[in-house]
């Protein structure tokens, strides 16, 4: 996590002299340094906040996870407690933004992605993310049937078919431009043995795997991570053809 994120903190002097501690621990948490900004005086309406930036290929700085303490507000729109003293008290508020927004969070993995190329590798979205995990891909018309009845295994991943009467060279390169992390080409070999020809984007490897032992793969990949199923037809012969 911290190779993909600088922190910067922005404190009051007052914070900084009566929560030195504090800072100290969570740069030493973080495991790199930290960019520490000190006010003079308060300025704004927190007395604390750190961000979580994500740095692009211009050096350009770009905040995702964001917190800040917030001491005047509460009082600004009337919103109280009542303390073990039984006194009304203004409580501090907290502005927490876990992951920044929807088009930042994009915005950074579409540049990590242009990081990979440039170093060489394939560009690709986290396996969880992907809008396609999975694209079985036969290699002619008659071995349909038995790609088809792969669908069934996948079961909580995102695996579609391609169906069209594209050549397979095509079928291969259109998954590859949709950066599929898997992609898996069945013929009569597939058929009638017990094993699958898979190429794997992160890698650019081809390998030979048990359809279990993919799905087992994907699963491990995406464990604890949100799911949901795929937004177009599985068959792509019936998805919307967009022309420029």
């Amino acid at each position: 996590m911290p190779d993909d994120f600088e922190v910067g903190m922005r404190v009051t002097q007052d914070f900084w002299n009566e929560h030195k501690d504090f800072v100290v621990a969570y740069a030493k948490r973080w495991g790199k340094p930290i960019l520490v900004e000190m006010w003079s005086e308060q300025f704004f309406y927190f007395i604390q906040k750190y961000e979580w930036n994500f740095v692009d290929g211009n050096d350009k700085a770009a905040a995702l996870t964001t917190d800040q303490i917030d001491t005047e507000n509460a009082e600004r729109f009337g919103i109280t407690f009542t303390a073990e003293d039984g006194k009304k008290r203004h409580p501090l508020i907290l502005h927490l933004s876990p992951s920044g927004a929807v088009e930042r969070v994009i915005y950074a993995l579409l540049e990590k992605a242009a990081a990979a190329m440039k170093a060489g590798k394939p560009p690709m979205l986290p396996v969880w993310l992907s809008p396609t995990q999975v694209r079985i891909v036969p290699v002619a018309e008659d071995d349909l049937e038995f790609a088809r009845s792969l669908l069934p295994h996948f079961t909580g991943i995102r695996a579609d078919l391609d169906d069209s009467s594209d050549s397979l060279g095509k079928k291969i390169r259109n998954a590859e431009k949709e950066w599929v992390p898997y992609i898996v080409v069945v013929g009569k070999k597939e058929a009638g043995g017990g094993t699958l020809n898979v190429r794997v984007r992160e890698t650019k490897e081809q390998t030979e795997m048990t359809v279990d032992a993919l799905r087992k793969r994907i699963l491990s990949e995406t464990k604890g991570r949100p799911f949901r199923p795929l937004a177009e037809p599985v068959h792509v012969s019936e998805r919307p053809i967009f022309r420029g």
